[in-house]
């Protein structure tokens, strides 16, 4: 029996070492034909990615594929010889892993993947603790600006801590050719703009809001509270999910939370949310009664006096059409009213720092820029698409005494390289969106959610409605026909 099981161990031996010796000729000759089927296939996958990337160089890859499933010149299955077991198995794993990990990266990169909500900025629309399938086919992949990074974290290594991309190479924007364009009404996920330097204690509020509130040098010096400050590049950004309401080159204006479009209307999402004022007749209200006016735990806030203080029987919270109408009927309700901006509103409002008067409630004008477009540029203005002109679009501008220096040249006016757009969360009250850090630039956009995958509803336990049944493959935006 034992030599039975060494004849049959070398016999395998002495067939992978003459399946990789040879000429060419020779080699291609003892190729079975269904290994020839595999090598066809995946070629014709690889020739059909080629010409959508647009890069007849990529063709030399076919050399590499017929190597690996044809001619084996490099040793690609020399492990499959070794005589220890133990070994052999630990490096079929590592194989496995590794064609799994190449697989991943490509899906995630030219196909979607999956994104979970974090926050209840989009409630009711989508809830915090959906996980969703983000389809980047729709808009046009992104090709990876940040080539060299590990598929399954976006910027840091879970455990570890530490960064998951290497910064160089860095690639220049390029979007593969897409179904359709951003359209109005889209959820669309996007790397954070303001999210090019990160106070890793302290994302949010981002880096530049926090410099504003606190001086730049409180943020770079209280390392304790702050943490170091780094720098990401464009595709390593957090991503966000909002909704789309301002398209390139239109303008946009909110008036008493209502988004106008080149002075029209947009129709409200069924499940907008704003925040009021709730006043009882001293009913407390319980986990009880939020759980059945549909109020989440993040979202159950007392309300706050000037000085910091709660006020005794009344409430802010977030709610929908539905649920004021519901709310305003229960007997232990003595007034309902809209909560207004605060006077801080106005400057931490986009361009931070700078007083147009605007709150996130009564907004605008402002011209959303696109791509060969010329605008003049004023003092006045320039705060408006200083971000759009300096950080996204790679230009040296300064303000000399009243004159705009863009690469070194006196600027009266600017024509933009990107079409930009304007998100907004559906929990229009509490939603930090473009009205606090501006626009989006279009090599920020990652791609729509087609499917929620689950929902987990994180004030329960998985056994006590901690899983929202209903909600398993429902589309993320019935809003959008």
């Amino acid at each position: 029996m034992a030599n039975d099981i060494k004849t049959k161990k070398d016999k395998k031996q002495e067939e992978e070492y003459v399946r990789q010796t040879g000429s060419l000729k020779e080699r291609l000759g003892r190729v079975k034909t269904t290994r020839w089927c595999r090598f066809g296939a995946v070629a014709l996958i690889y020739v059909l990615w080629t010409i959508w990337m647009g890069n007849p160089w990529l063709l030399l890859g076919l050399l590499l594929l017929g190597d690996i499933y044809l001619t084996q010149f490099l040793p690609w299955g020399a492990w499959k010889g070794l005589e220890n077991k133990t070994l052999r198995t630990i490096m079929s794993w590592v194989d496995a892993i590794v064609y799994a990990l190449v697989l991943v990266y490509f899906l995630f990169l030219f196909v979607g993947q999956n994104y979970q909500i974090p926050s209840s900025s989009l409630e009711k629309s989508l809830l915090t603790g959906d996980y969703l399938w983000v389809n980047k086919v729709t808009y046009g992949p992104r090709v990876p600006q940040t080539p060299l990074h590990f598929p399954l974290a976006q910027n840091t290594l879970p455990i570890l801590g530490c960064k998951s991309y290497i910064e160089h190479p860095q690639l220049e924007y390029h979007r593969l050719k897409g179904l359709r364009n951003v359209e109005r009404m889209d959820i669309v996920v996007f790397n954070f703009p303001a999210g090019d330097t990160v106070a890793l204690n302290m994302p949010n509020p981002d880096y530049y809001t926090s410099c504003f509130e606190l001086g730049r040098d409180v943020v770079h010096s209280d390392k304790a509270r702050f943490g170091e400050i780094i720098y990401r590049p464009v595709d390593r950004r957090d991503n966000y999910v909002k909704r789309c309401l301002g398209l390139p080159g239109e303008t946009l204006q909110i008036k008493g939370g209502i988004v106008y479009i080149n002075g029209k209307a947009v129709p409200q999402p069924k499940n907008v949310q704003y925040k009021y004022f709730v006043e009882t007749d001293g009913t407390q209200i319980g986990d009880d009664l939020f759980e059945e006016m549909g109020v989440s735990v993040e979202d159950r806030e007392h309300a706050i006096d000037m000085y910091g203080n709660i006020i005794p029987n009344v409430y802010a919270l977030p709610l929908t059409g539905e649920m004021l109408t519901s709310l305003k009927a229960k007997p232990w309700v003595k007034n309902v009213m809209r909560v207004q901006p605060d006077s801080r509103d106005a400057l931490l409002t986009y361009p931070v720092g700078h007083d147009y008067g605007w709150t996130h409630a009564d907004y605008g004008p402002i011209w959303i820029p696109k791509k060969g477009v010329k605008i003049n540029l004023t003092l006045q203005n320039l705060p408006l698409y200083e971000r759009c002109i300096r950080n996204y679009e790679g230009n040296d501008l300064k303000v000399e005494g009243n004159q705009i220096v863009i690469n070194g040249q006196p600027a009266t006016s600017y024509t933009f390289k990107m079409d930009y757009y304007w998100m907004q969360g559906d929990n229009r009250d509490n939603s930090l969106d473009s009205r606090y850090w501006g626009f989006v630039p279009e090599d920020h956009i990652v791609g729509t959610p087609s499917i929620i995958l689950i929902s987990f509803d994180k004030d329960h336990s998985v056994l006590n409605g901690g899983i929202r049944w209903d909600r398993i493959f429902k589309l993320p935006n019935p809003d959008k026909k």
